[in-house]
């Protein structure tokens, strides 16, 4: 039913992008013109009658109907053979509903159910499930085989317990005589398929007239055919042995002994019965509610024909199966309804006709599952979800006809018939089913959820509950029927969904998985309260600031570390005006900058804007940037110096592990003789804005020569150090182990100790002390508070009398005289750096250079800038001197509390 699937599906987008995205679309777009094109040339002209109702009722009228019914109300009885319809058509009621509110929000192209799946939860979950429903449409056109060599051996086959047989019954039976039989019939459906795909579509009308008239025929035996005893042959181990069933015409008697359940032996495989087994049998009469929704390329009106032509195609074949079994009960014995699969043609006015309709119905059936096999083993190769191992199935001939693929699938069709046994598959084939089933439910389900404002399906009579009670009814069926088989089944499924998630290529259908993420992220996002935030709670979430990643890539790095599981976002300021621009410009780069977070394999957002200015770029960002929750509350920048920037992403590890196109789009780096972006001023003017709007600053200078992949090779032996600096060594009149400030300087380096990476580092926190200070008390307080703080480091006393000296006597003869001076004490910053001498930093520096082992990485107090704008130069001189050569150092100021002793 499945050679016909062209028409493309009407994919919808969720997110705009650009670069490969944008290709993508460009691609789509051509394929939907070239689409359109074939739609003017084979104009749809199907109408719902033919082009729904007629395939479903041959995929679901076939080897249940006519050789497995009685077997299923011999069985069963007729309450729970009622029952069991009553499950099934509920479970595919469901699924029936989803499969008509995906129809309906655009046409389906080849591959039916896998193209449903694929495109709405996208290439993992649509390729796991396309193997899935590929296996069940092998196995199931293997059930009809097995099930047209059952009718053709009832028919001409020798008798149990003979050697030859006689008149018609010529055909020798045993497992191998009937795995040829099935071989040569299987050879038939696959020169139908290669040869005569077309004309088969075209025949299925005449088909189906065959099976209604075959049915017609079997309603009028029950009431015209005479009571008559049926002899039965049944296969024995010492030959056969023959048992006598009755039909008995309309009887009160025989209704009564088949109301309740009967089960006993299975006569072809020789076990005994359960209600799971003989539904696994029955329900290969529902499984082919998909086959209207395939033909959807060639329907006039598909959102309107395939509600209407599958709802009305199973209602009509529940009434069916109900009215038969009724009449079935009412008018066979438990004898002839369990040990005879044919005898309806037994009964019938005319058995010729009932020989007939068998045929053709399971060869239609078989031959129906083949195409729609090979279209779905067609179309995964098309999707290139499994790479050259499905390379061969691409292959078409001259008409289109997929040959390599329905090769494959008669192949996989033929090795399933070594089972032998209808009844052996059976269970397998209705496993295979109710997983497809469950996943269209499931994809309902996750795009209703999604609330996408493109999901508009024509048909509106489904719910979210529809969609839950057909996957929970679809999932107990499967454990019922057979537990080891179900299992078996969601863990090669989920073995697949892995293998794909990690190994096949991005697509352009879309994720839902990306919409349903959006979805309940807005809606925690909306719980995330700022104002219940508590400081036990607290957590870094970094807007780094980056000029050109190029030269930014350890320094990425080490703020992903940083971050602590909290919001991290890469900013970067473009200098232009949108207003002399025919577009906008950052569109083009947000391809670039997202393929660099995925290559650095960090976990950051992208957030780029548009400013005549850095710093007022960096403040649309600092307001900007973020959701309700979860805003920035530390600024990172890079330090402000005359060192040229080198190109460190080429000799990154991410890139040069493998071939990679290295520019990424980003610019070479600034050089050395280049004018910067930003002056001195500009620089600490954006600190300055930082701190107004109550954010922590982070200035991380020489981060570009931290190595951490050494540092970790090094931690195997001597575990490396962190240098931890919590005193203003810009003001030592004024420092202090205890305020706000030192506390986030020691809560960040603590958070850095606690990374994956960095936990076999050292914290050592350095205090320094003066002559008569009363080093040791000074200690214990410390220590005191590190341990309420249950941070673990070591504590390094250091004398730094000689330092403070330089310091004090530049109190008492500040360069420049009286009047330098008066105006230096008039700035009400406490933290003002410019109070202090070059020689005084230049012996504080000394002071840390002095303490070895070198450190990996150090952590110093960073002060207020002053309020004084013209002293910014001077400030931002005093940091330089503080800093030179100091190697990979974090320059921290903190204006909120971080830290709690509390539970």
């Amino acid at each position: 039913m499945a050679s016909s699937e062209r028409s493309a599906l009407l994919t919808y987008r969720l997110c705009g992008g650009s670069g490969e995205e944008e290709r993508g679309r460009e691609r789509a777009s051509g394929r939907a013109r070239a689409a359109a094109a074939a739609a003017v040339a084979a104009p749809r002209k199907l109408p719902t009658f033919l082009g729904v109702v007629v395939p479903t009722l041959l995929s679901m009228f076939s080897v249940v109907l006519f050789l497995r019914l009685g077997f299923v109300v011999g069985h069963a009885g007729l309450y729970q053979a009622l029952a069991m319809f009553a499950v099934a058509y509920f479970i595919i009621g469901m699924t029936v509903l989803s499969v008509c509110a995906i129809a309906t929000n655009g046409a389906l192209d080849a591959g039916g159910a896998y193209y449903m799946i694929s495109r709405a939860l996208g290439p993992e979950f649509g390729g796991s499930i396309g193997i899935m429903f590929f296996l069940a449409n092998v196995c199931g056109s293997a059930l009809y085989v097995l099930g047209l060599v059952e009718a053709v051996v009832d028919s001409f086959g020798v008798p149990p317990g003979q050697k030859v047989g006689t008149g018609v019954h010529v055909l020798p039976q045993s497992y191998w005589y009937e795995l040829l039989y099935g071989t040569v019939l299987l050879a038939l459906c696959l020169v139908v398929c290669l040869v005569g795909a077309s004309i088969y579509a075209k025949a299925t009308f005449l088909i189906f007239l065959i099976v209604a008239g075959v049915l017609g025929t079997i309603l009028i035996s029950f009431f015209t055919t005479r009571p008559i005893g049926v002899p039965i042959r049944l296969p024995h181990f010492n030959g056969s042995e023959t048992e006598n069933g009755s039909f008995t015409g309309f009887s009160l008697a025989t209704l009564r002994d088949n109301l309740g359940g009967g089960y006993g032996v299975d006569y072809t495989t020789g076990q005994i019965m359960s209600f799971s087994s003989v539904f696994a049998v029955m329900f290969n009469g529902c499984t082919g509610i998909m086959a209207g929704s395939n033909m959807s390329g060639d329907l006039k009106r598909p959102s309107y024909s395939i509600p209407r032509g599958t709802i009305s195609a199973v209602l009509f074949t529940y009434l069916v199966y109900n009215l038969l079994a009724f009449l079935m009960c009412a008018t066979c014995n438990r004898t002839l309804l369990q040990k005879d699969y044919g005898f309806l043609r037994d009964i019938s006015i005319f058995p010729p006709l009932v020989t007939v309709g068998i045929y053709a119905a399971t060869l239609s059936a078989a031959m129906s599952n083949l195409i729609g096999a090979s279209r779905i083993l067609y179309a995964l190769a098309r999707d290139d979800l499994f790479g050259r191992a499905l390379a061969l199935a691409k292959k078409t001939s001259a008409s289109g006809n997929p040959i390599m693929a329905v090769i494959l699938s008669w192949l996989v069709v033929q090795l399933v018939l070594f089972s032998g046994k209808l009844n052996t598959i059976a269970g397998v084939v209705t496993t295979f089913f109710l997983l497809v089933y469950a996943t269209v439910n499931l994809a309902c389900l996750a795009l209703e959820w999604a609330s996408a404002p493109n999901f508009r399906p024509t048909f509106r009579y489904f719910t979210w509950h529809t969609c839950l009670l057909g996957i929970a009814g679809c999932c107990v069926m499967m454990f019922l029927i057979s537990p080891v088989s179900a299992s078996a089944s969601l863990g090669f499924l989920l073995l697949l969904l892995l293998a794909l998630h990690y190994l096949s290529p991005s697509s352009t259908w879309g994720y839902i998985s990306q919409a349903l993420i959006f979805h309940q992220v807005r809606k925690y996002l909306l719980m995330l309260d700022v104002r219940k935030d508590h400081v036990k709670f607290w957590r870094p979430q970094m807007l780094l600031m980056v000029q050109n990643p190029r030269g930014s890539a350890r320094l990425i790095d080490f703020v992903n570390d940083l971050k602590k599981s909290g919001l991290y976002v890469l900013g970067h300021v473009e200098l232009q005006d949108l207003d002399a621009l025919p577009s906008d410009p950052l569109q083009a780069q947000q391809d670039s900058w997202l393929g660099l977070v995925d290559k650095l394999n960090v976990k950051a957002f992208v957030s780029l804007t548009l400013a005549p200015s850095v710093r007022h770029g960096v403040r649309q960002l600092l307001f900007t940037s973020g959701l309700g929750g979860m805003r920035p509350n530390t600024l990172v920048l890079g330090f402000y110096d005359d060192a040229a920037p080198q190109d460190g992403l080429a000799q990154h590890p991410a890139f040069t592990s493998a071939r990679e196109e290295v520019p990424l789009g980003f610019p070479p780096v600034r050089a050395p003789a280049a004018p910067k972006l930003l002056s001195a001023r500009e620089y600490v003017g954006i600190v300055a804005d930082a701190l107004k709007m109550l954010r922590n600053v982070l200035l991380a200078r020489h981060l570009e020569s931290l190595d951490k992949a050494w540092e970790l090779r090094r931690a195997a032996g001597s575990p490396p150090s962190i240098h931890v600096w919590p005193v203003n060594l810009l003001r030592p009149d004024s420092a202090r182990y205890a305020d706000t400030c030192s506390l986030f300087l020691l809560q960040m380096a603590c958070v850095l100790n606690m990374t994956r990476a960095w936990r076999r580092a050292r914290l050592r926190l350095f205090l320094c002390v003066e002559a008569g200070a009363m080093p040791h008390a000074q200690e214990d307080k410390l220590r005191q508070l590190l341990k309420d703080l249950r941070i673990q480091a070591q504590i390094q006393l250091v004398p730094w009398d000689a330092v403070v000296s330089l310091h004090w006597q530049a109190q008492r003869a500040p360069p420049g005289g009286p009047a330098l001076a008066e105006e230096e004490s008039a700035v009400n910053f406490p933290a003002n750096a410019t109070q202090v001498s070059d020689e005084y930093v230049c012996a504080a520096n000394k002071l840390i250079l002095e303490q070895s082992p070198a450190p990996a990485v150090r952590f110093l107090y960073l002060p207020r800038p002053p309020a004084d704008t013209s002293l910014y130069p001077l400030y931002l001189h005093h940091l330089d001197l503080l800093t030179r050569d100091l190697g990979p150092t974090v320059l921290v100021h903190g204006v909120s509390a971080v830290t709690s002793t509390q539970l």
